[in-house]
């Protein structure tokens, strides 16, 4: 510290801090067992790519046999050790019990998912000979890296990785095609434009796996001794494939220049604007710019992507624009569910909003009804028995496909329904692996790929959120069944849940609150990790939530204080007191 001198002005720097590295350091001589086990542990917090260093504080054996790419067991806090059995003296081996709370695992894909349980694992050491005499060394230790979820958040970030979604049973994807973004981890320091790019190559995740398709085939790859993959002046990268990426077609390499570049475009740090791909002789295959990869498979519908709906005092379904700033009041929609012909408790608009799929306001009928003059209500495309108007249908939700999902929560015969096309006479009852007879759907809402369900379950007594996978098989009689498989929690740090909407291709928004705590409005992450961003300005007793795929359109909420919606940047704005129910399209 200085102790003489004058004082000068020194303008602030507005600059963030930059995030904090960690580098190993290697064993010293003669360590004893624990402080081989400490450095060990600590090292696998670096940002070494490789662990080169976490490698010296193990025997040349164990060091060459383990991967630690294998598995990610994520900790609450980082692993404590203690000794098993007599410390002893002399050269005999010692053993050591790392044990924590794990909360989720990460497999040799880098996908994430969300596993509560005790973690027990075990080390051993031996001495062994090395350069400096007789040294202790881990010989044997649990499969993969072991870290405190704070460490874990620092070293990797999440990206999204886009295949494409795959019709009933064909394996291929329909004229339209839809991107699904299948979120993975990847190392920060270690070059994660290049990680991703290989990810990419490498294939679905295990869960997504069954519902998408890739381009390429499955031993597709970077060319042998490609290291780090850098885009030029232009932010246009290149990308030198193996033997099998080099023999796809012409249009294939479309579709998979198309994946690179939106999954590219999804990491913070990239600026690829532009995408070649070439084959292992060095020759082109194939270019794609961002413009021409929207146009070849656009990320969101077409269509008035800013509207917003919500039902009126009367029950009536009305529309706003979602960027305009005037006071105007919302327009009642064209058609028989605007008119208000049947007075409305929920409502959902198809995506193309040509269609509004609207639930009765004693919650026992659902019908849809064109968005157009003169169009018919008709009959109800299904009728709850339920006996209690609180245990009827709940909110309608459109996926992309134009398939209409709802769930029917009469307690005698609880079921979620898929309404082909939104025909009644395309309706199926939908199983759902994973839902027992004491479990039962609260709200539905679709992904717009239509791979992914959102479901609020209610699980002894709490309302949990769940994501299931959408499959779709080829029946005997060549029609389509549908049922959600691998059920797997999100947002599994919030005790009870009471609202939640897709936000984008893995994002999710959410109302709930922890266990003991205040209810509030977060981001989460939909393969179940743990959101990093701050809860959302609260609001009183909130019962329902919208938002767009689209970040720059406001978030709309239904709260004692009627539908209000929050735009960026900017605090809850009223919107209309005696409305209820507000969506955007889907």
């Amino acid at each position: 510290m200085p102790d003489g001198g004058g004082l000068e002005s020194v303008e602030a720097s507005q600059r963030p801090d930059s995030q904090v590295r960690v580098f190993a350091l290697p064993p010293q001589d003669d360590a004893g067992p624990e402080a081989i086990v400490d450095g060990f542990i600590e090292a696998l917090t670096s940002d070494d790519p490789s662990y080169a260093m976490a490698r010296k504080y193990l025997t040349p054996k164990a060091a060459k046999s383990w991967d630690p790419m294998q598995r990610t067991t994520v900790l609450d806090d980082g692993p404590s050790r203690r000794p098993i059995g007599r410390a002893g003296t002399g050269d005999e081996g010692r053993l050591y019990q790392l044990t924590g709370r794990q909360i989720a695992t990460v497999d040799t894909k880098q996908a994430y998912m969300p596993e509560s349980r005790p973690y027990e694992g075990n080390l051993h050491l031996s001495r062994v000979e090395t350069s400096k005499g007789k040294q202790w060394r881990i010989d044997s230790l649990p499969k993969g890296v072991i870290l405190g979820q704070s460490d874990f958040q620092r070293i990797y970030q999440s990206v999204n990785k886009y295949y494409y979604a795959v019709d009933s049973g064909s394996g291929e994807a329909g004229s339209e095609k839809r991107l699904v973004a299948d979120p993975v981890f990847v190392r920060q320091w270690t070059d994660p434009l290049t990680e991703t790019v290989k990810q990419v190559l490498a294939g679905p995740t295990n869960w997504l796996n069954p519902v998408v398709r890739t381009a390429f085939p499955s031993d597709a790859g970077l060319k042998k001794g490609v290291g780090s993959l850098t885009p030029d002046d232009a932010n246009k990268l290149t990308v030198p494939l193996n033997e099998a990426g080099s023999r796809a077609g012409a249009s294939k390499c479309k579709e998979m220049a198309a994946q690179l570049l939106f999954s590219l475009h999804d990491l913070s740090s990239s600026s690829v604007s532009g995408i070649e791909l070439k084959r292992s002789d060095g020759r082109l295959m194939c270019a794609l710019t961002e413009d021409d990869a929207e146009a070849f498979v656009p990320l969101r519908a077409s269509g008035r992507l800013d509207d917003q709906y919500l039902l009126d005092a009367k029950g009536r379904l009305v529309r706003m624009a979602g960027h305009s700033t005037s006071d105007r009041s919302p327009e009642q929609v064209l058609g028989p569910l605007g008119e208000g012909e049947q007075r409305l408790r929920s409502a959902a608009v198809s995506r193309d909003q040509e269609r509004a799929a609207g639930v009765s306001n004693d919650g026992r009928s659902l019908y849809v009804a064109s968005m157009v003059n003169g169009a018919s209500l008709g009959d109800a495309l299904v009728r709850s028995h339920s006996r209690s108007e609180a245990d009827g249908l709940t909110t309608p939700s459109w996926d992309g496909r134009g398939d209409l999902w709802v769930a029917d929560r009469d307690k005698k015969n609880p079921r979620l329904l898929m309404f082909g096309e939104g025909r009644a006479d395309q309706m199926q009852e939908v199983r759902v692996d994973g839902l027992d007879g004491t479990s039962r759907i609260e709200s539905v809402k679709m992904s717009a790929d239509g791979a992914r369900v959102a479901l609020l379950v209610t699980e002894k007594g709490k309302t949990k959120l769940r994501i299931g996978r959408v499959e779709r098989e080829r029946d005997a009689s060549g029609g389509t069944e549908v049922s959600v498989h691998e059920l797997r929690p999100a947002a599994p740090e919030m005790d009870e849940v009471t609202a939640v909407s897709w936000a984008g291709g893995s994002r999710l928004v959410v109302v709930g609150r922890a266990a003991g705590g205040l209810q509030q409005i977060q981001y989460v992450p939909c393969d179940g990790s743990a959101a990093t961003g701050q809860a959302l300005p609260g609001l009183t007793r909130v019962s329902e939530i919208a938002a767009s795929a689209d970040d720059g359109l406001p978030l709309l909420a239904h709260s004692d204080d009627g539908v209000v919606r929050l735009p960026s940047g900017t605090a809850w704005q009223p919107v209309v007191k005696d409305g209820t129910a507000p969506i955007y399209p889907g």
